[in-house]
């Protein structure tokens, strides 16, 4: 009897590398760990590249500069934040459903240690670094804030709730639902509530809300 041996042929040529997309976000990783352990002044390109496993070229060849790189690191989170409001569950949902989902989300997002210590990081290098206060406050509040009062005024158009002033009433709805536990978190004088806490303070915030404005 001949028994044939196949032999398992390796690929010629390098091997697979990784697309653009993949490297960005173990670039952009590898980028948020830095910034939390340095801050961003201290943080380090070099280090950034050698923890992502890449080449420093790699990194200014995706990002040009450390801000366009603390841009992507602040945008990438709001982007899961995005995903995790889900508006298309949103807009199935009931009233007070669409509402209490969205603030628990909110607070899982603002209440969470990373944001926490990257709000720390851009009040106190904004003096220097401008820039990264303006990437905060457009990638995360305004996106966050439009997504919200986007969400109100087609709960208004729909006749079941009644505002003047959206705009006004989603930063006082933003407010109401993070502002005291994000401050005592940030100076340290108590840990941010998590999990079920900021799902009970979401809905005491909607039973507040909606008793001001509900038809």
């Amino acid at each position: 009897m001949v028994v044939n041996h196949k032999i398992e042929k390796r690929p010629r040529g390098r091997p697979q590398v990784r697309c653009d997309d993949d490297t960005r976000s173990v670039i952009i990783q590898a980028a948020n760990d830095q910034f939390h352990e340095n801050g961003y002044a201290a943080a380090s390109i070099s280090a950034i590249a050698q923890n992502a496993g890449v080449s420093t070229k790699t990194v200014y060849r995706l990002f040009p500069t450390k801000a366009d790189l603390f841009t992507s690191v602040i945008s990438d989170r709001i982007g899961r934040f995005l995903l995790a409001v889900d508006v298309g569950t949103l807009a199935t949902a009931s009233l007070r459903e669409g509402l209490e989902r969205m603030l628990t989300t909110y607070g899982m997002l603002t209440l969470s240690e990373d944001t926490i210590t990257i709000m720390r990081l851009v009040i106190g290098e904004s003096d220097r670094f401008p820039e990264i206060a303006t990437s905060f406050y457009e990638q995360a509040i305004v996106k966050t804030n439009t997504l919200m009062e986007d969400w109100l005024r087609t709960q208004v158009n729909l006749g079941l709730i009644a505002l003047d002033d959206p705009h006004a009433a989603c930063g006082m709805l933003r407010g109401m639902m993070v502002m005291e536990p994000q401050r005592a978190a940030m100076l340290r004088q108590a840990p941010a509530p998590q999990g079920q806490e900021i799902a009970d303070r979401a809905k005491m915030c909607a039973d507040l809300f909606l008793k001001g404005c509900a038809r």
